[in-house]
């Protein structure tokens, strides 16, 4: 990464090893917000950075996966990656638990400072893994600042992630342009199971806009509008990254178009993903058909 670029869009956020288990079996993938959002980013030929942490074991893999799709990684090496256990224990998508094994600690101020961005997207864990001065420099030096809400809501309480309230997430929501959220944790932080409430309710601390993931599809909230274009997945192998890769698909094509048009294009994005595990790895001419045929 150098100091004098200037990025479309900044991922920062922890890579992790995750072990997923479900009715098909056990597999092994790298995984972690960042990772997923910055291979989507990167895909729609954005000039995308990250910042992240992992254990030199899983330094080379990881990172130069990454820099083959043209993506500058600042990445600390730490003792430990974080390693999260991810448990379906029936095919519906939406239900799942969450373990992590070890950490890789948390993103400071320093590590967000060598870069200027356009925008910068926040994809953590759970809660700690970014200080609060790391947050508000990236607020600083970004146009579009995004954040999800799952690196906020989830608490290491052993080794299982739990949802637990956080005081601080109205000061989080004023900083914010764009919140994402996924169905459960919109309805825990909101108080309801109506999606458009709960996006209401969050606008309402700050956020311009508000996106919200399901089962079934993507719901934005911007300008008083929404937008719901559904998923259309062939096959359901590749779950788990859903909503990182619709983050960071809906902000780096925000840079440069309407509300309306990010939502689709992250809708479609995310479909294709969905088909296949790890992050997205298809090609725009893929996604132009998607959208030609299912969405206009």
């Amino acid at each position: 990464m150098h100091s004098n670029h200037v990025y479309d869009v900044v991922y920062v956020g922890i890579y992790t090893k995750d072990t997923i288990i479900s009715p098909d079996g056990v597999r092994y993938v790298d995984g972690g917000a960042v990772n997923y959002a910055a291979h989507a980013g990167a895909a729609l030929g954005s000039k995308v950075a990250v910042v992240t942490r992992l254990a030199r074991e899983d330094y080379d893999r990881v990172v130069t996966r990454l820099e083959n799709r043209g993506v500058d990684c600042l990445v600390k090496v730490t003792p430990e990656s974080t390693c999260v256990r991810l448990e379906y224990p029936t095919r519906n998508v939406d239900i799942r638990n969450l373990y992590v094994t070890s950490t890789a600690g948390s993103i400071t101020a320093n590590e967000v400072q060598p870069f200027q961005c356009q925008a910068a997207v926040i994809g953590t864990t759970l809660r700690g893994e970014i200080e609060m001065d790391a947050i508000q420099a990236l607020r600083a030096k970004s146009r579009l600042f995004a954040a999800d809400a799952q690196g906020f809501v989830r608490v290491l309480e052993g080794q299982e992630l739990t949802f637990r309230p956080w005081e601080a997430l109205p000061d989080l929501l004023r900083q914010l342009d764009i919140f994402k959220a996924d169905r459960k944790e919109a309805a825990f932080l909101a108080g309801t199971n109506d999606l458009h409430k709960a996006a209401q309710t969050f606008a309402s601390y700050g956020p311009r806009e508000v996106l919200i993931t399901h089962q079934d599809g993507l719901l934005v909230y911007a300008d008083g509008m929404y937008y719901e274009p559904p998923f259309h997945s062939r096959r359901m192998n590749g779950r788990s990254g859903r909503g990182d890769t619709c983050t960071g698909t809906y902000v780096a094509k925000r840079l440069s178009a309407s509300p309306a048009e990010a939502a689709l294009w992250a809708a479609a994005v995310t479909s294709l993903k969905m088909e296949n595990e790890g992050p997205f790895n298809r090609s725009m001419s893929e996604v132009e058909e998607l959208i030609a045929q299912k969405y206009q």
